[in-house]
């Protein structure tokens, strides 16, 4: 049984479908395409994803700092609907309702719907989002979240911003209407043929930016373009966390962003989801046979091996840092990210976890600042690999 049908859940009854499993989706609203933007790096997204599942391909996306700085890596938005359909299995049987709890036993689990339902199964899938609805519900602290609104307009009107065959990943140039308080950036991409989101958006902080500043600061960015309020064709709002820790595991294997999936520093989670899926379909398909025990404890394994784990703790790490820099100190700390080697940028972003490139990213960036955010890093954890980091400022 897979819980929660979003991109993630979609991708893993696909997979398990496609191994001869038998699948039960389980969603409020199993048949909903989904309402968010998705986009990733081309090269992360799996071979099997056609064509037709892709809104747009960029060549390359523009980052604006103190400098434009120009990063020669294809970029795609998912085009939700052909995503949808690609992911569809007719064999999977589609359960409207709303997970709540989970009972297991040594031959299986029983899932207990809102509703009172009880659903059984051999395995369980959580992959209810942020949510965690399985694995043990949303942690007592106060998140980092990302949010985020965003106007779709047409290419003309965005064209100020981003221009044809380019997407911009982040501007953090201000403009008058947005000065002051905690720095937000300019992300934008084509999601069709004559269509581009702009969306202002505030990377993490904990608590939250409000929606609704957020708004206002799109508006006035954009207005000062030229770009009014009439000319907007949707409006699109985003809020989750990116500080989640891993679940534990146990019966219910976590997956998805539900699973710790989602990137710290870009927030991205659904490349991971895509490539993952197979591996969390053979994992269980192979082992179910010794027992739904076994299965979990293999998926998981697959999942999260010890070189991801320490990817993971590391990427927090250094989300941990930038939530300690001062707001002015932000735009520049992304700077001297935008000028690292391509393939520490690479690295750093990647959806898969990588505890060697992450920390050679780190160091550099480390090693690039100047003293003042030298201070600010290693006071908040970002000091991996570096001497001066572990003795000069007494990190660790």
């Amino acid at each position: 049984m897979v819980v929660g049908g979003g991109p993630a859940g979609r991708a893993a009854a696909a997979a398990c479908s496609d191994t001869g499993l038998e699948v039960v989706l389980v969603d409020p609203a199993p048949r909903r395409v989904w309402p968010h933007t998705y986009g990733a790096w081309r090269d992360e997204l799996p071979a099997a994803i056609p064509g037709p599942a892709l809104a747009s391909v960029v060549d390359r996306m523009v980052l604006h700092g103190t400098d434009q700085h120009e990063w020669h890596r294809p970029y795609a938005v998912l085009d939700n609907t052909a995503l949808w359909k690609h992911l569809w299995r007719h064999d999977v049987v589609e359960i409207t309702g709303r997970a709540q709890a989970a009972e297991h036993g040594p031959t299986g689990s029983t899932v207990v719907l809102k509703d009172g339902r009880r659903i059984a199964a051999a395995v369980v899938v959580d992959a209810t989002g942020a949510a965690r609805a399985l694995s043990g519900g949303r942690p007592a602290h106060t998140s980092a979240q990302q949010s985020a609104v965003g106007w779709v307009v047409s290419a003309a009107a965005a064209e100020p911003f981003c221009g044809p065959g380019e997407g911009v990943f982040m501007d953090w140039r201000p403009a008058p209407q947005t000065r002051g308080g905690w720095p937000t950036f300019l992300y934008a991409v084509h999601v069709g043929p004559d269509q581009v989101l702009l969306e202002e958006t505030s990377l993490a902080r904990r608590p939250a930016l409000p929606l609704a500043l957020l708004r206002r600061r799109l508006a006035g960015r954009l207005a000062e373009a030229g770009v009014t309020e009439s000319e907007r064709l949707a409006e699109e709002r985003v809020r989750f966390p990116v500080d989640d820790p891993l679940p534990r595991p146990g019966r219910v294997i976590p997956f998805g962003a539900a699973g710790g999936f989602v990137h710290p520093a870009s927030g991205f989670s659904v490349a991971a989801s895509l490539q993952r899926a197979p591996w969390l379909a053979a994992a269980i398909s192979a082992t179910l046979p010794s027992g739904p025990a076994v299965a979990a404890r293999a998926a998981w394994s697959i999942l999260w091996p010890p070189r991801a784990v320490s990817g993971h703790v590391l990427r927090h790490r250094a989300l941990q840092a930038l939530l300690s820099l001062p707001p002015e100190q932000v735009p520049e700390f992304f700077e001297l990210f935008f000028r690292l080697d391509a393939r520490h940028r690479a690295a750093f972003l990647a959806a898969e976890d990588d505890p060697a490139g992450t920390a050679a990213a780190m160091s550099a960036l480390f090693a690039s600042a100047p003293w003042r955010i030298r201070r600010r890093l290693a006071l908040g954890g970002l000091t991996v690999g570096h001497p001066q980091a572990r003795h000069g400022l007494g990190g660790s």
